[in-house]
């Protein structure tokens, strides 16, 4: 009888032991991950992994005579880099997976025409918003479409996870939505005339305005304006103020608008004025409400 009680004393303590012990592990563990900074561990592996998009110019595309990706969002990246003292290391995204990407740490910052929503601001944290485009509809010319409120019972294309999708949704709900994986896939649709119109922002649609050729055209009326900001990871702080920093030295010495000029100005094919500067996403955040 004593050995039973004095063996199950000893199991006891070990089964107490053994708790400890894995409690003190997870403690060490969330302890960890707690003190984990994104900003400290760009600045010390010496990189930046800037998530672009790669199908969408002039805002993030691949170069023919380089095959390198180059664009808007590009530049931003590289910029944002120089500022934090570091290398810029640019990852391809589809627009879907933008957000997942982020999310698991394959990239450190999203630069990939990432339109403002409250529901995305759910999934991550954005930057300052440092550009302001209009979203809106391409349309056959020879459709006579002159306000959105025509294309109502009608089918109209746009990518997948878009801003475009989610205000039109969200404001033009009898217009029939029909995503597709990326840009050229909707414009495509456009030309088999399996859709009415195609929804973009106004600086990644008017490539597509080129191609047509005068076949095409813009409905005046937008869809909504969209605030561009820079996506960060949930829970970094220093990242998030370094960024803004960044964003604010950049636009006080005039490299935003050299950027912006470069790839969108009166000197492009596009001639977009820059009509929103630097706004802090408190702001934007006020104004979508």
């Amino acid at each position: 009888m004593a050995r039973t009680v004095t063996s199950t004393v000893v199991r006891r303590k070990c089964v107490k032991s053994r708790l400890m012990a894995s409690s003190l592990l997870m403690l060490s563990v969330v302890s960890a991950t707690a003190s984990a900074n994104q900003l400290a561990d760009i600045k010390a592996r010496g990189e930046l992994v800037c998530g672009t998009l790669s199908t969408t110019e002039p805002l993030g595309f691949t170069d023919p005579k380089t095959l390198k990706i180059v664009g808007f969002d590009v530049d931003i990246c590289q910029a944002l880099a120089e500022q934090l003292g570091v290398k810029m290391v640019q990852k391809s995204l589809s627009v879907e997976a933008r957000i997942p990407e982020l999310q698991i740490g394959r990239v450190d910052v999203l630069s990939a025409a990432l339109g403002y929503t409250a529901e995305r601001e759910k999934q991550i944290d954005f930057s300052s918003s440092h550009f302001q485009v209009p979203l809106k509809v391409l349309v056959p010319a020879a459709a006579g479409y002159k306000t959105l409120a025509d294309l109502d019972g009608k089918r109209v294309g746009m990518t997948s996870g878009s801003t475009s999708e989610y205000w039109l949704r969200k404001s033009f709900p009898k217009i029939g939505v029909v995503t597709y994986h990326d840009s050229p896939s909707g414009f495509l649709a456009l030309q088999q005339r399996k859709i009415s119109g195609q929804a973009f922002s106004q600086t990644s649609g008017m490539r597509y305005l080129k191609a047509g050729k005068g076949k095409y055209v813009f409905i005046d009326q937008a869809i909504s304006w969209e605030p561009n900001a820079l996506g960060i990871k949930k829970n970094e702080p220093e990242l998030l103020a370094a960024v803004n920093t960044a964003l604010g030295n950049l636009e006080k010495d005039g490299q935003l608008e050299a950027i912006w000029n470069k790839w969108l100005g009166s000197g492009t094919d596009y001639k977009i004025k820059r009509e929103y500067k630097l706004e802090p996403i408190e702001q934007v955040r006020s104004s979508a409400q």
